[in-house]
């Protein structure tokens, strides 16, 4: 199984998971009530002077994110394209942020998200962040439809 089959079959499997009535992590997903996130792929094995591997690592990233987006809009339409800064700054300032845009927002600057059956789907890569440890993340996140207003 490819990658991109791998993938889709992963969202396809959190889409279909009920939410738990408590935050809980379990086979590197976190879930809780009205949500699921889960790291489709990752890669951690940078040292401080490897800008070339994180580079090379993030463009594969990139690209796998643009095939899933293609497929996703296939089946289900254009997605919307959101930006996470305003969560991540009002998360840093203390102030309430729902599941999962908080954690999302930590890793993820802009998501493809997509509201299909009840519930909204989205995509991202991590930030480029310029300093160590570097850090690349393909990220797929699900919320009950409740939480589309709040993106």
């Amino acid at each position: 199984m490819d990658s991109t089959t791998a993938h889709l079959a992963a969202i396809d499997r959190l889409r279909a998971l009920p939410f738990p009535a408590r935050r809980r992590t379990e086979r590197g997903v976190e879930s809780g009530p009205d949500f699921h996130v889960a790291e489709l792929e990752y890669s951690d094995r940078f040292g401080d002077d490897d800008f070339t591997l994180v580079r090379d690592e993030r463009e594969e990233f990139e690209s796998e994110l643009q095939v899933l987006v293609q497929v996703l809009t296939y089946r289900w339409g254009e997605p919307e394209h959101r930006s996470l800064d305003a969560h991540l700054e009002r998360s840093a300032m203390g102030e309430p942020v729902p599941e999962p845009l908080c954690t999302l927002s930590a890793f993820v600057g802009e998501v493809h998200a997509w509201s299909v059956d009840g519930r909204w789907v989205a995509l991202g890569i991590s930030r480029d962040e310029p300093q160590p440890p570097q850090r690349v993340l393909l990220v797929a996140a699900i919320g009950g439809e409740a939480l589309a207003a709040a993106g």
